[in-house]
């Protein structure tokens, strides 16, 4: 059996809104972004979700934008570290789909 090896692609946050940008300012389709960029729907979607639940950021004035306490700093590793495993398991389930695709099964 022909395993291909695949890497993991990891994407800066600013090469995740960039990526964003291209669907929600320049209008341009998911599915074109998503293949554009080797990415899947789901994945262009938790990004998108991620990015508006913390976009209120951006409008901080406080002084430090960044987590002020312990408990919020620790919150914002595991967001992201959740948000990583959401993107992994997405990456999963399509290769997933895939395979049954190739082998006939629905």
């Amino acid at each position: 059996m022909n395993k291909t090896k695949r890497t993991r692609r990891r994407f800066s946050p600013e090469d995740k809104i960039k990526i964003l940008r291209q669907h929600l300012l320049e209008k341009k389709p998911i599915s074109s972004v998503c293949d554009e960029h080797g990415i899947t729907p789901t994945q262009f979607y938790g990004w998108q979700k991620t990015f508006f639940e913390n976009g209120a950021a951006a409008f901080d004035k406080g002084p430090d934008r960044r987590a002020s306490s312990t408990a919020d700093q620790k919150r914002a590793v595991l967001d992201e570290k959740l948000a990583r495993k959401d993107e992994v398991i997405a990456e999963i389930m399509a290769d997933f789909i895939q395979l049954k695709k190739a082998l006939g099964e629905s």
